[in-house]
C-alpha cells in the first residue's frame, strides 16, 4: 500500500463527488448534510509511466503497480470533538489515516446549499481545524493522566512522553495545529502512536467551477495555505466526473477547453507523495514487476524488509540498476556489460526508480 488518505470536510463541500471522481466508484452522494455515515473506501492504482515503460521491455506476467487508499469520511461540524454530529467517530476514521485531503468548497450554487448558508472557504477551514484541534487536546489531556500514575514507578520513558504532551497542550490551547510546533524527530516518534489529527500532512483540496467567483475564493485559500506552508490542490470536481463518461478525444478537447492539465488523481497522488516524502523503487523481471513506495532516506535493508522480513533477515547484497539505463540497454546481460550494475550492501540509500534485486540467505 502507497498511503491511506483520508477526505475530509464539512458536508456538502464535494467529499463524495471527489471520491466518486478518485475511484470511478458510486458512492451516495446527495444534498444533505451526513449523506455519507460510514466511511466510503476505494484502493486506487498508483499510474506511474514507468512501469508501462519497463512492462514493454520485459512482457512480464503479472504487474502490481503502488497503490493509495481513499478513506471518504462524512463531514465534520461544529463541535464534532463533542459528538456533534457523530463526530467523534468520524474523528477515529481520520486518526487512520497517513494524510488528509481537506476539501473546501470554492464555489456559489443555489442547487447546493451550504450547511452553513454562505461560501467562506477560510471560515470553513477554521471550523475543521478547531475540531480537529480539540480531539488532539482532549486526547493529550487524557494520555497524560494515564501516564502520570506510571511516574510514581519512576518510569523514564513516561516522563518523556509527559514532557512531549505537555509541549503539545500549550501549542493546542492556542488553537495551533502541531504541524507549526517546533517538534525534533525523538519528539515525533514519542508521540507518533498517538496519531494526532494536527500533525497528520494535509493538502487543501478546492473544489472549484468555471465561474470568476472561484477565481476569488481560490485566491483566498491560497493566501492562508502560504501562511501555513500547505498544498494546495484545485480541482473540477462535477467537471470531471462528466470527463468519466467521455471518449479519448472528448476527453482532449474538454480538458483543453476547461485548461485542465492534469486529473485530480494524479494530482492528489503527487502531491501525498510530496507531503510523506515517499519515492518509489521497483523489482522487476519476467514474473513480475512491482511497483514498491518508501520513504525518501530509506536504505536498502529497509527496502528489503518492506518486501518480506526474511530478506532483511538474510541481506547479503543488493544489486541495483538505474531506470534510466534499464530503458536505455534493455536487457541485464547488457547493462553488466556497460558497467552499469552496482552492488550495494546495507547502508545504501534507495533513490527514485531504482530497480533493485535482493539477494538474502536464511
Amino acid at each position: 500500500m502507497g498511503f491511506k488518505c483520508g477526505i475530509i470536510g464539512l458536508p456538502n463541500v464535494g467529499k463524495s463527488t471527489l471520491f466518486n471522481l478518485l475511484t470511478k466508484s458510486n458512492s451516495a452522494v446527495a444534498n444533505f448534510p451526513f449523506c455519507t455515515i460510514k466511511p466510503n473506501v476505494g484502493i486506487v492504482p498508483v499510474v506511474d509511466k514507468r512501469i508501462d515503460h519497463l512492462a514493454k521491455i520485459l512482457s512480464p506476467k503479472k504487474i502490481i503497480h503502488a497503490a493509495i487508499e481513499f478513506i471518504d469520511i462524512a463531514g465534520l461540524v461544529k463541535g464534532a470533538s463533542q459528538g456533534e454530529g457523530l463526530g467523534n467517530q468520524f474523528l477515529n476514521n481520520i486518526r487512520e489515516t497517513h494524510a488528509i485531503a481537506h476539501v473546501i468548497r470554492c464555489f456559489k450554487n443555489d442547487n447546493i446549499t451550504h450547511i452553513y448558508n454562505k461560501i467562506e472557504p477560510i471560515r470553513d477551514i477554521d471550523i475543521i481545524n478547531t475540531e480537529l484541534i480539540l480531539s488532539d487536546f482532549d486526547l493529550c489531556e487524557k494520555t497524560i493522566l494515564q501516564l502520570q500514575k506510571k511516574i510514581i514507578l519512576k518510569n523514564k520513558d513516561a516522563e518523556k512522553k509527559i514532557y512531549v504532551l505537555q509541549k503539545c497542550m500549550n501549542h493546542l490551547k492556542n488553537f495551533h495545529m502541531l504541524t507549526n510546533l517546533d517538534l525534533n524527530q525523538d519528539e515525533k516518534k514519542v508521540i507518533n502512536y498517538l496519531n494526532f489529527l494536527t500533525l497528520k500532512p494535509t493538502m487543501y483540496i478546492a473544489n472549484v467551477n468555471e465561474e470568476k467567483e472561484s477565481d476569488y475564493f481560490l485566491n483566498e485559500l491560497y493566501k492562508k495555505a502560504n501562511k501555513e506552508n500547505a498544498t494546495v490542490v484545485p480541482i473540477y470536481a462535477n467537471l470531471e466526473l462528466d470527463l468519466l463518461k467521455m471518449n479519448y478525444e472528448e476527453q482532449n478537447s474538454f480538458m483543453e477547453a476547461f485548461n485542465i492539465k492534469i486529473l485530480s488523481l494524479q494530482k492528489i497522488i503527487s502531491s501525498g507523495y510530496q507531503l510523506l516524502n515517499l519515492i518509489t523503487f521497483f523489482t522487476a523481471g519476467k514474473k513480475e514487476i512491482r511497483a514498491w513506495p518508501i520513504l525518501n532516506g530509506s536504505t536498502s535493508i529497509q527496502a528489503a524488509h518492506k518486501i518480506h522480513s526474511d530478506f532483511s533477515k538474510g541481506f547479503i547484497r543488493a544489486q541495483i540498476i538505474k531506470y534510466v539505463d534499464f530503458i536505455k540497454y534493455k536487457s541485464e546481460s547488457k547493462i553488466k556489460e556497460m558497467g552499469k550494475m552496482k552492488i550495494e550492501g546495507k547502508e545504501y540509500y534507495i533513490q527514485d526508480g531504482d530497480i533493485i534485486h535482493f539477494l538474502f540467505n536464511i
